[in-house]
């Protein structure tokens, strides 16, 4: 059984092993210690000349990355907490994500920057944020979150190969332990897999009956979801179906639009602050592009800094509980 952690970690080495055009930067990466959660286990004993431990300066090393990625190389770089992406902010939208345009397409920037977001382990309101929603829409910046479906590190190799534009990947923290759920193998689920590249994900409980509601989630909420679908089949006889995107930014409508045409009920659910985030604009599109009678609901972290205490850490990010609650407000 292989978890997140393992499925991210190998693709790294297969991506340093397929091609000596990959270099991956980062703080804190080199073995024993092999990074803050243990990502770069490894890989600096096996490619000594193209994993570099680097300075404490996110711009600085974001900054170094796009100068590899205009020289041809296809650099990963490693922030080691996701609040920490803030301080690359003007590195990522103001150079990586606009080169290509004011280069008329002469230049690209192969670059993907990995990091891990999210609470849940008591880290306190510098390191437990979820800040994603601060990049999403970001012209040339594409957004893109890991979760325990399928094959993440399928998500990692395609950014590093395949996609010629700057990435940012967000990693929930709480994913890296978890055993990957394998499509052909998800005894409660129905998983139906969506598109290449950056895939989404459709799902059912295994022989429901038509459903009344659907969800969208990604990350580590996505696994919150699928909690809260089985609880509501079991106590209350409430079906529901959900949608897991990986691609956030730019994100598509259309699949979830269809279904919100069938169910007329969407909980959309995310970890990041309610106000002016990714569930707001997901709202707003499916209010724009569906007709009337459409019922959203969003779950969300409470808007206030999130706090070292576990027990009142619990109470400002959302909860199997809590989705439950707002899917019960809908759908009954």
């Amino acid at each position: 059984m292989t978890t997140v952690r393992e499925a991210l970690n190998e693709s790294l080495q297969a991506c340093l092993r397929e091609s000596p055009e990959v270099y991956f930067l980062g703080e804190d990466i080199l073995d024993p210690y092999g990074g803050a959660f243990k990502l770069a286990a490894g890989l600096s004993t096996q490619f000594p000349d193209r994993v570099i431990t680097t300075p404490v300066s996110e711009a600085g090393i974001v900054g170094v990355g796009i100068g590899m990625a205009l020289r041809g190389l296809r650099p990963v770089v490693e922030i080691m907490f996701g609040d920490f992406v803030t301080l690359a902010a003007d590195q990522l939208i103001n150079h990586a994500a606009k080169i290509r345009w004011m280069s008329g397409d002469a230049a690209r920037i192969p670059l993907v920057v990995r990091t891990p977001m999210g609470g849940g382990r008591g880290y306190g309101p510098t390191h437990s944020q979820t800040l994603e929603k601060h990049f999403l829409g970001a012209p040339g910046l594409r957004v893109v979150a890991v979760s325990d479906l399928d094959d993440p590190g399928a998500l990692l190799h395609h950014a590093v190969f395949d996609d010629n534009d700057p990435v940012l990947l967000v990693e929930h923290k709480l994913l890296y332990p978890s055993t990957i759920l394998a499509l052909d193998n998800a005894e409660a689920y129905d998983i139906e897999r969506q598109g290449n590249g950056y895939p989404g994900y459709f799902i059912k409980l295994r022989g429901s009956p038509e459903t009344r509601l659907t969800m969208v989630a990604y990350g580590y909420m996505a696994t919150l979801a699928r909690d809260a679908m089985r609880s509501l089949a079991i106590e209350k006889e409430i079906f529901s179906e959900l949608i897991v995107p990986t691609q956030l930014s730019p994100f598509k409508l259309d699949f979830l639009c269809q279904r919100a045409s069938q169910t007329r009920h969407v909980l959309v659910i995310e970890e990041g602050t309610q106000t002016m985030g990714w569930g707001a604009e997901v709202s707003a599109g499916l209010h724009e592009a569906v007709s009337s009678n459409l019922r959203v609901g969003r779950v969300a972290a409470l808007d206030m800094p999130i706090p070292a205490a576990a027990r009142i850490e619990a109470q400002v990010l959302p909860s199997v509980e809590r989705i439950k609650d707002m899917a019960l407000e809908l759908a009954v």
